[in-house]
């Protein structure tokens, strides 16, 4: 599937700057790629570790440390992740806010967004839309040939969404 991609768009000639992001409630995912060409680079990866107890003062918290993320990089696109089911509501309502907070900065700081279903992204790294995380992390280090990748399934989470957001580019731009 990918050699494809790599054949198919590899006389474009752009770069762009990509953020996957991993929502949740008090461990944020990330991964920032640039897609250039037939070719994706891992710049960073990591996770936002929230720390606080009081639920206003972690969104605040989360603020603070995405929007230095975006700050530090000269971002062209944010690539999150759906919240499309949850077990507990909870959980749920605290992730979305979590998701509303990074849009409001990607808004206020003009970066588009995408958004992607964890089905999506798993069909378009794997090749299978009921993939575990170990297949995901797998492929994630196999596209961009690296092993150097650390950290818990939310950052290999993000690097994929960040991915899943680079190859949707290459097709729209070659439309």
């Amino acid at each position: 599937m990918f050699q494809n991609f790599e054949f198919r768009y590899s006389n474009l000639k752009f770069s762009v700057k990509i953020l996957g992001i991993d929502p949740g409630s008090t461990r944020i995912g990330y991964g920032l790629i640039e897609a250039g060409g037939s070719k994706l680079k891992l710049i960073k990866s990591g996770l936002l570790k929230i720390e606080s107890s009081n639920k206003e003062e972690r969104l605040l918290e989360l603020a603070n440390s995405f929007e230095k993320i975006v700050e530090q990089e000269r971002l062209d696109l944010v690539s999150i992740e759906k919240l499309f089911f949850v077990k507990n509501i909870k959980t749920g309502m605290d992730v979305a806010q979590s998701r509303g907070i990074i849009i409001l900065i990607c808004r206020q700081k003009k970066i588009a967004i995408v958004e992607y279903a964890p089905s999506e992204i798993k069909m378009n790294i794997t090749g299978s839309g009921n993939a575990d995380k170990k297949a995901v992390a797998k492929m994630v280090k196999m596209i961009l040939k690296t092993d150097e990748i650390t950290g818990p399934d939310d950052v290999y989470d993000a690097i994929a969404i960040a991915i899943t957001a680079a190859n949707h580019k290459r097709i729209m731009k070659h439309e």
